[in-house]
Formats: C-alpha cells, structure tokens, sequence
C-alpha cells in the first residue's frame, strides 16, 4: 500500500508539471500586455518596459517558464498586476466557495444516482427501469450552463424560492446554504443521470456473480444483498468515474459561479481573463489542476479500500 501511494505521488507530480508547462505555453500565447493592464492607458512605454522588467516579462519564455515552475513548487502563485496583493490570498478567499459548490454537487449526485441505479437494476426491463433511463439520457445531455440559466428563471424569479444571485449573506450559515441548493442542483443534475446509469450497469454485473447466488440459495432478502454484499462493489466505478470527471465537476461548477455570481474559482478566473490579469489567471488554473490530481489519487485509494480485489493486485 505504502509503494502504491508513493508511485501515484510521482505520477501525480509529473502530470502537474506537464500541466504547469502546458498552462504557462498557453498563457504566453494569449494577446494582451500585463504591464498595460496594470499601469492603465495613460502610461508612457519606459513605464511599461520597467514593470515588464520587475515582472520579468523581457526574459525569454524559457526562462520564464522555469521561473514560474520553482515559484509553484515554492508555493508562491504571483501578484495581482491589478491590486498587488498576493494571488494566494484572493485564490484562499475564493477557492472554499468553490469546494463546498463541488462537494454539494457530488453528495447530490451520489445521494439521488446511486438509489436510483439500483431500482433500476432490481427492476430490470420494467416501467421503472425504463423511465429512470429516458430520465438519465436527458439531463445527461443538459449543459450546465443552460440548466443554471433556466433554474434561475424557474426557481429564482418565477417561484422565487432561491437567491438569484451571491452567496448569502457572510458569517449567515443558513443564508448560505440557501443560496448553494440551487447551484449545486444544477451542477450534479447531469451527474445524477449519468450515475444512475453507471451504477445500473455495475449492479447488474454484480448481482449475477456466484457469491450474490449463494446468498439467494440460503434465503437472505434482495435489500440485504443489495446493501450489504453487492453495493460497495458496484460503486467502485462510481468512485473512479467521480475522479476522473472532477475536472468536468469543477467545469461545471465555474459556468455555475458566472451565471449565479457566486464568488468562487470560476468567478475568479472570469473576471481575471476579462481583464487580463494573467497571473491570477494562471494560479487559478493551477489550483484548479491541482484539485483534479488530488481528486484521482483520492479516487484511486477509495478504490483500493472498497474492492478486495484491489487489494489483492497489489500485495
């Protein structure tokens, strides 16, 4: 287990550099002059060539890439090149809205797919089955975006049930999670689906293996085997479809923050491309990398602990 985890931090610390080197190549391309943005309009072009020089910006890209790499590694993200304060510390204030968002979408999706592919696997080929999987086609194919707009429209100024926009108000508990039920609904909503027809498949699979029979032969109820025996099994490809689309989750949860004005990562980055703030930029975009690497180790430790065959592979 000890080897396992230390092979995965390796290649978790090489995909976050080729995504470091990737995001900077990116960036680097991107039109637009930090040092313009900064100083504003009216600033003449030694100004400029001074502030390119203190940011480093006269270097070579090579040389500022590897700059940018050791920065990283250090821990250190940048300055705003719009209010000077330290990237980590907007990134700091921004990044728990985000998480919780994430979080939620995830616990959302996870507590209504996961009952719901199980139904279907217990009544395979009837109504129920049937229904749940139009259901799970359609808002799988549902953008978030569009979703968000629409639920706004619905649930905020039709019904008025939800804040439109914001987080709720600081330091209200309950304020804020008013104002996260409606955006962590859109995000999960295609998840739901998505689940529901993974879990069906994996629980179908399960259910015909010989261990599930033997339980059958010595009369033990369906809703026991389900639970007890076959279920942490059928979820394993839960957890690894959950790890590998964070990226999609996080997606998702940045299209959300513009449209509901959440103050998050995505609003973050937003606001920072708009004005070209290209530090901001690139710290967020690197934490949000960084999340996505973290959430498949943790996937893949997750599996290692539910599947016993898992384990087995590996001692």
């Amino acid at each position: 287990m000890v080897l396992y985890l230390i092979r995965r931090l390796i290649l978790a610390a090489a995909v976050m550099l080729v995504a470091i080197s990737v995001l900077f190549c990116l960036v680097f391309v991107v039109p637009g002059d930090p040092a313009s943005v900064a100083l504003g309009p009216r600033a003449t072009e030694a100004q400029k060539q001074a502030l390119r020089g203190q940011m480093g910006l006269d270097q070579p890209a090579p040389v500022q890439m590897g700059r940018f790499i050791a920065r990283v590694v250090q821990g250190d993200l940048g300055e705003d090149v719009l209010t000077h304060r330290p990237v980590n510390q907007l990134i700091a204030r921004a990044l728990p809205n985000t998480l919780l968002l994430a979080l939620s979408a995830i616990a959302w999706a996870m507590l209504l797919g996961i009952p719901l592919g199980c139904y279907a696997a217990l009544r395979q080929n009837g109504w129920g089955d049937k229904l749940i999987g139009v259901v799970s086609i359609g808002v799988i194919s549902l953008p978030a975006f569009v979703v968000a707009i629409y639920a706004m429209l619905v649930f905020s100024v039709t019904l008025r049930w939800f804040p439109a926009i914001g987080g709720g108000r600081v330091g209200d508990i309950g304020s804020q999670f008013h104002a996260l039920v409606l955006p962590a609904l859109t995000v999960s909503l295609s998840w739901v689906g998505y689940l529901a027809r993974l879990v069906r498949a994996s629980m179908l699979e399960v259910l015909k293996e010989n261990h599930i029979r033997t339980y059958r032969a010595f009369g033990i109820s369906d809703a026991r085997i389900v639970l007890r025996y076959a279920l942490p099994i059928a979820v394993v490809p839960v957890v690894s479809v959950l790890g590998v689309g964070m990226g999609s989750l996080l997606s998702g949860a940045v299209l959300t923050e513009i449209v509901f004005a959440r103050p998050g990562l995505g609003k973050l980055a937003y606001d920072s491309v708009i004005s070209r703030n290209f530090p901001v930029v690139m710290g967020t975009v690197v934490i949000t990398s960084m999340l996505y690497v973290l959430a498949n180790l943790i996937a893949d430790l997750l599996n290692t602990l539910l599947d016993p065959r898992t384990r087995q592979e590996m001692s």
